[in-house]
């Protein structure tokens, strides 16, 4: 093995161990958790699950999203039913996002005849499956309580 091959191992080896490094010290972390039930229990273990992964981590060590869709977009919805939207509005002022999916409140809308009015600070997302898809394309980890 000639010196440019050893030169060009070791700065692999280097940049592989830095990296891992990196990743293992904490830097950054990402989570999506998928939100598709309107069972209450359910939501709010999503909910709890979010605000633990908080607590866990260092401010601005940790990025959590949850995504709803179909009948789980109930958590998000101003409805009188939903018991926990001033929880959600909460979250979403202390650094959790939450993404509806248009595509559920289109035929929400289509079978209603009228839009699902969401909690301020949810934002909506063309299809929450696919916003799943492309968060966990991006490195997030993926939780379904």
């Amino acid at each position: 093995m000639g010196i440019v091959s050893k030169l060009l191992l070791v700065i692999t080896a280097s940049a592989l161990f830095f990296s891992t490094a990196s990743a293992e010290m904490g830097i950054e972390h990402k989570v999506v958790i998928q939100v598709s039930t309107a069972d209450v229990k359910t939501q709010t273990i999503a909910l709890n699950n979010a605000v633990n992964i908080q607590k866990h981590f260092e401010p601005g060590e940790v990025k959590v999203e949850i995504v709803a869709y179909g009948p789980g977009l109930s958590l998000l919805t101003e409805k009188g039913k939903n018991k926990l939207a001033k929880r959600v509005a909460s979250l979403a002022m202390s650094d959790i996002t939450f993404s509806a999916c248009d595509n559920t409140m289109k035929k929400i809308e289509k079978k209603s005849g009228k839009k699902p009015v969401l909690i301020d600070g949810v934002k909506v997302v063309p299809a929450g499956v696919v916003r799943i898809m492309r968060l966990q394309e991006k490195g997030y980890s993926y939780i379904r309580p």
